[in-house]
């Protein structure tokens, strides 16, 4: 975990990798909760008898904005940004998902700073985030997130 406690520290991580999350377990309850919260209840994530006998894949797999929610959850294993007033999750861009995260599945979210920007007092920072899978060379996303921070 990198502490950052001011934009200047912020700024010695431009173009290098910040770190990695710990590996996360995408469980089939996990996945009929956020079908539920999305009211996406598709078979190929919630039904896995159909999936493993009808599938593509041969198990369920996790909803892709299922895998770009645990952003939030997972950059904050990898940096404390501290002394802020607020933090904005401020975008998305140029996301490419390269293949599906089967049920039970481990992730891990690498982050590297792409840039970052003071806009009058804002600091805005884009981080490349990419989700790997263990076990697996083709991650299951790589994109640029964009964060907004007001530092004290």
């Amino acid at each position: 975990m990198k502490i950052i406690n001011s934009f200047e520290e912020y700024k010695s991580y431009l173009g290098k990798e910040i770190g990695v999350s710990n590996w996360h377990t995408i469980n089939q309850q996990q996945i009929n909760k956020f079908a539920d919260a999305t009211l996406d209840h598709q078979w190929i994530h919630v039904d896995p008898d159909k999936a493993q006998k009808e599938g593509p894949f041969g198990n369920t797999i996790a909803h892709g904005y299922l895998t770009l929610s645990l952003i939030p959850y997972l950059w904050k294993q990898i940096a404390d940004v501290r002394n802020i007033k607020m933090e904005i999750n401020y975008g998305i861009e140029s996301f490419k998902f390269g293949q599906p995260v089967l049920v039970d599945s481990e992730v891990q979210l690498k982050a590297k700073l792409i840039s970052i920007a003071d806009l009058r007092g804002v600091t805005k920072v884009v981080i490349e985030a990419t989700l790997k899978i263990n076990g697996q060379a083709k991650p299951a996303y790589n994109g640029n997130v964009v964060f907004l921070y007001h530092f004290i």
